[in-house]
């Protein structure tokens, strides 16, 4: 019986709601039809001003009538029905043939929102996926190919260096030794901030990182006293100003975000002008922030410039352009904390702040 079912009624989703709304509105609509018309024909007996011949017309033209009414009712209402059905889910037929795209491995367009209805929210939801997978994709393939372009240039000075030696083309001395070691040095201080961000945001997605309780003018204190040298020898003036506060966070992260934004400051100092470190507590949180004079950071570049591997300046080598991930590793450490992270650029300086909550 179910297999007699299943052949007889169509496959297509929009076939099948019309074929259901038929029989459904045909059962109605006989089941109405025929009490009316048994209604009017008991009605019509209990007059009796008609004969039997004419109570037998009056009963067949009554059913005729009656017939032709529920094949209208019925057709009408099933093409009324697969209309409208059709309108509703067309927008599904256009998921599907967008998640067909996805499946192929091609990313679709938008679908267009019409309505701002269940099936409106739905494509709007749909769209937002497609759109954060779409950017996730570009976001790897660069970063495949940031880190395929930090790699190779040491990478290839090592095996140039070492075949030489091997080949006995060049004989080693203590330059070279040196150079070569810093190229070591230089792979593995990326390796660890790669293994630095990739666990931040670890931590980012599980809560696994352990707070304390930390005075933030220590540990602000802390952090610039280890680049006492480098200031004397460049010869730029810090000034520094924080407020006391007590706050809860994981110290060694605020320590690595404070450095990076220091080591930042001196490496792309353009004078003339001081350095200012500033730290207060406002009422959205405690806000530390650092303006130096250096190359002006446009507003298209605000919010990319702490992904990974994003130099404000791509010509930049990196003895002088730095990694790429310092700023993507503050950023994940300062989201764990629930904070915010930002830079304000002004005329020729730039301000880099962080606001971290105080309870």
């Amino acid at each position: 019986m179910r297999k007699f079912i299943s052949a007889i009624i169509p496959s297509g989703f929009l076939w099948r709601l019309t074929f259901l709304n038929t029989v459904i509105v045909g059962i109605a609509t006989v089941i109405l039809g025929w009490s009316l018309y048994n209604t009017a024909c008991t009605l019509a007996d209990a007059v009796g001003n008609m004969n039997a011949y004419s109570q037998q017309q009056y009963n067949n033209t009554l059913r005729t009538y009656l017939i032709i009414f529920l094949l209208l009712t019925i057709t009408m209402g099933s093409l009324l029905h697969y209309y409208l059905t059709k309108h509703f889910i067309k927008p599904i037929r256009m998921l599907m043939k967008s998640t067909d795209q996805m499946k192929s491995g091609n990313f679709p367009e938008q679908v267009p929102v019409k309505k701002e209805d269940e099936i409106g929210l739905l494509i709007k939801k749909f769209n937002e996926l497609v759109q954060q997978l779409n950017t996730n994709e570009q976001h790897r393939k660069r970063m495949v190919a940031d880190l395929s372009h930090e790699f190779r240039t040491p990478l290839a000075n090592l095996n140039g260096y070492l075949l030489a030696l091997g080949n006995g083309d060049i004989r080693g001395d203590e330059n070279l030794f040196r150079s070569l070691h810093q190229e070591a040095e230089r792979l593995t201080s990326l390796v660890e901030q790669l293994d630095d961000l990739k666990e931040w945001e670890y931590l980012s997605s599980h809560n696994l990182y352990e707070k304390e309780e930390t005075e933030i003018t220590e540990l602000v204190h802390q952090c610039v006293t280890m680049f006492d040298r480098k200031f004397h020898k460049t010869e730029i003036a810090l000034h520094i100003d924080v407020t006391p506060a007590k706050l809860q966070l994981h110290r060694e992260g605020i320590q690595q975000v404070l450095t990076n934004f220091l080591d930042n400051a001196i490496r792309y100092y353009q004078g003339p002008g001081d350095i200012y470190l500033k730290g207060e507590q406002l009422q959205a949180g405690y806000k530390i922030s650092l303006e130096s004079p250096g190359p002006t950071i446009e507003e298209n570049e605000k919010e990319i410039i702490f992904e990974r591997f994003h130099r404000l300046d791509p010509s930049r080598n990196r003895n002088t352009g730095g990694s790429g991930l310092g700023l993507a590793i503050s950023k994940a450490i300062i989201e764990r904390h629930g904070g915010e992270i930002g830079v304000q650029p002004k005329e020729s300086t730039n301000t880099f702040w962080i606001l971290l909550p105080i309870n």
